[in-house]
């Protein structure tokens, strides 16, 4: 019997502590070779997979996975995420003007990188469902458009004036609060859900997992006539967490692998997805995956 061909995959991926053996070559394949591209912040080249389907493998927010998928994005998930955390550190507001807290945002203008942006997803989800905030009653003020061209802001949504930026608009009193991201820009800002630690690891205890940012997405078409480069490519990348020293953590391990132990964590943010009407159409966990990427590390 012939050996299987060898190939390469043209590849996006950010730099992070999972993934570090695999991009130095310390995890190396007989059957599938990781060309990457070069890219500093991953998160810019995501308009290039949905828009382009510019690489067989790559690093995708699950937001905008989920949005391609709905209209039909020639990609297939992976069950590797790459990126996780909490959540509701994410959102901040100026000290200096006064206090706020979750239930006095309606009415009020809270920005945003881009509406459909993975982690602002997450937090009106969180917001809605645990706060009781009414997240259709805020103004959502915006700077970059959707990943995924087909999708369009609603009402509630407001593009800043061409200059503007998100975190001096913040503190010029401009808007009310912000989605400022992994940590606070600058001393005069204040997380709006105190003890934003403590309570997102409580949430993940809940939820039976740490809140999903990026996962890895395969041309599906590679997936449906490869099967064997596609879990080899899953081979790596335990291989590459091994490497790192990250052990499995459990319920609380930032970097998940197989559908099972992402399933919990899909369902809430399918879910807040479809609450936020940033589907084209209903989506389950199951239809994320295909015959190949379903089974890996079922075993």
């Amino acid at each position: 019997m012939a050996a299987a061909s060898k190939v390469t995959l043209h590849t996006m991926l950010g730099n992070y502590p999972i993934v570090a053996p695999l991009k130095s070559g310390a995890v190396r394949s007989g059957l599938a070779e990781l060309d990457f591209v070069e890219v500093k912040v991953a998160n810019n080249l995501f308009k290039r997979v949905v828009r382009e389907a510019k690489y067989d493998l790559a690093e995708l927010a699950i937001v905008t996975y989920l949005q391609g998928k709905s209209y039909g994005k020639p990609y297939v998930l992976m069950p590797i995420v790459v990126v996780s955390r909490g959540q509701h550190h994410t959102i901040a507001y100026n000290a200096e003007r006064g206090t706020l807290q979750p239930s006095d945002l309606p009415g009020k203008r809270v920005g945003v990188r881009a509406y459909t942006v993975t982690t602002g997803a997450w937090v009106r989800g969180i917001l809605a469902s645990d706060y009781g905030v009414d997240i259709n009653k805020v103004e959502w003020i915006t700077f970059e458009d959707p990943h995924v061209a087909e999708f369009h802001d609603p009402d509630i949504v407001k593009r800043a004036p061409p200059g503007k930026e998100l975190l001096q608009m913040l503190l010029d009193g401009e808007i009310d609060a912000a989605i400022v991201g992994d940590k606070l820009p600058d001393a005069r800002l204040r997380h709006l859900i105190p003890d934003a630690d403590a309570v997102a690891k409580n949430w993940a205890e809940r939820h039976h997992g740490v809140p999903i940012n990026h996962m890895m997405v395969v041309r599906a078409e590679l997936s449906r006539s490869r099967p064997d480069v596609v879990q080899d490519v899953f081979r790596q990348f335990e291989e590459s967490k091994r490497a790192a020293g990250l052990p499995d953590a459990g319920t609380l391990d930032p970097y998940r692998f197989g559908v099972e132990a992402c399933r919990p964590i899909l369902e809430v943010i399918i879910d807040f997805c479809r609450q936020q009407g940033l589907l084209a159409r209903p989506l389950s966990v199951d239809e994320l995956f295909d015959d190949t990427t379903r089974a890996l590390g079922a075993g």
